[in-house]
């Protein structure tokens, strides 16, 4: 798949993604700033940001003239803020492509923040989701990341707390915007059926005056030896105990993440995979069973998620921990291995026709440095053995490298026992 990639005067990267043979473009800006580079004390001012730009800007009064703008196009606008980027992205005809930058354009260069304690609401019944009726965090993933990243932004929740979130000022918002939404540390990519002449011209238009300024630093993530099993345990009233199993991995321009996204698809990437065959089909114990990649610029993790009553707690702990020792301890049949080698291959085959996934990996991946086409992906995919596969295994599912999240009715469970079954490692022929 052919792309170009220009930049600006001002430093600002634009990317072109041309598919002539769809029949909706996808434009969207890219900026390298999320929750790790909220300030002390105003966790969320990342997310909070992004919500305001959608608020009215200098053209556009209001949030309603935003939206309408963009019907206009036959399209419609969204945007994300995570760990460490912000997206704004809207979906358009492609005969719209200018009006479509000219208005994303002013969201992020002449935005009003205006209407701040309208939004600290909205942010606020965004923010309730993740905690319970006493205050306390029941998100399996909020509660994870203090264990993996404790004290810093990294594993704090990207919606930010709620006395943060009340602390939030229209000037910490302005300054934010100034510090962070800078053309260097951004990409405008456009993917679908367009002329990259007509958008390379009509992004110098509309972003050639975004001043350019030098970025501030990011804190660092401190580096940590693993050398014990760690884990946390979060008492909420529910039937089930929700589980997450963590452990640190790679960092997001590391060789070995390839073999990552085929052994998280060996553990949990559908109705084959070995813990869902194990944990529902062999036990009945879950409903389902999911595994997630975390990556950043310096480190990164993959997760394991399920839901169990507390009573089975313990044995669905213990399979999934066989689990784990068996991809350490024996290589993955070649036929397993074939089987998610190729489903792998189809999803990629299948991004193909997508212009959201075609945006986001010619613009993320071009603002984050680790940019793939398909292609690349493929051959990658192609070139991960058992060797690596069981390598790989070893090296994060150590017993020293083990984290441990439990959220729910949790007043019968040992937490030494638990501590004791995240320390061993087990027999495979000899686990009940």
């Amino acid at each position: 798949m052919n792309h170009q990639t220009f930049t600006l005067p001002n430093g600002l990267r634009v990317v072109s993604v041309p598919l002539p043979h769809l029949h909706s473009l996808e434009l969207a800006v890219y900026l390298k700033v999320g929750a790790r580079n909220d300030p002390p004390q105003r966790s969320g001012l990342s997310h909070f940001l992004e919500h305001m730009l959608f608020r009215g800007t200098a053209d556009y009064p209001s949030s309603l003239a935003i939206e309408t703008a963009f019907e206009e196009l036959g399209g419609n606008v969204n945007a994300a803020t995570d760990a460490d980027s912000t997206c704004f992205y809207a979906r358009i005809h492609p005969d719209h492509l200018e009006q479509g930058l000219s208005i994303l354009a002013s969201m992020l260069l002449r935005p009003a923040l205006e209407g701040v304690e309208l939004e600290r609401r909205i942010i606020g019944e965004e923010a309730l989701e993740d905690i319970n009726e006493e205050g306390v965090v029941t998100s399996p993933d909020l509660v994870m990341g203090q264990l993996l990243w404790p004290g810093h932004p990294l594993g704090a929740a990207t919606v930010g707390s709620l006395e943060d979130i009340a602390r939030i000022t229209a000037a910490d918002l302005l300054t934010h915007l100034r510090a962070w939404f800078l053309p260097a540390a951004a990409v405008v990519v456009a993917a679908g059926p367009h002329d990259p002449a007509l958008l390379h011209s009509a992004a110098l238009r509309q972003f050639g005056a975004w001043e350019p300024r030098p970025l501030p630093p990011s804190q660092p993530v401190p580096s940590r030896s693993a050398d014990a099993p760690r884990l946390a345990l979060v008492q909420d009233a529910d039937s089930q105990v929700t589980v997450q199993l963590a452990f640190p991995a790679c960092r997001r321009d590391d060789p070995r993440m390839v073999s990552l996204k085929v052994l998280r698809r060996i553990l949990a990437g559908g109705g084959c995979s070995r813990l869902y065959l194990a944990l529902r089909e062999g036990l009945g114990l879950v409903y389902g069973v999911d595994s997630a990649i975390g990556a950043y610029d310096e480190t990164g993790c993959i997760t394991i998620d399920f839901a169990t009553a507390p009573e089975n707690l313990h044995r669905v702990l213990t399979v999934t921990l066989q689990e784990l020792d068996r991809l350490a301890g024996e290589p993955v049949p070649e036929l397993e291995l074939q089987r998610v080698r190729t489903a792998y291959l189809a999803d990629l085959d299948y991004s193909r026709d997508s212009v959201s996934e075609m945006a986001a990996r010619y613009g993320w991946g071009t603002l984050m440095g680790v940019l793939h086409s398909i292609d690349d992906d493929q051959r990658l995919v192609r070139g991960v053995s058992s060797t690596d596969l069981q390598r790989l295994a070893r090296q994060l599912f150590g017993a020293q490298n083990r984290f441990l999240a439990l959220i729910g009715p949790l007043q019968g469970v040992d937490r030494q026992r638990l501590a004791r079954l995240l320390a061993a490692s087990y027999d495979p022929e000899k686990v009940p």
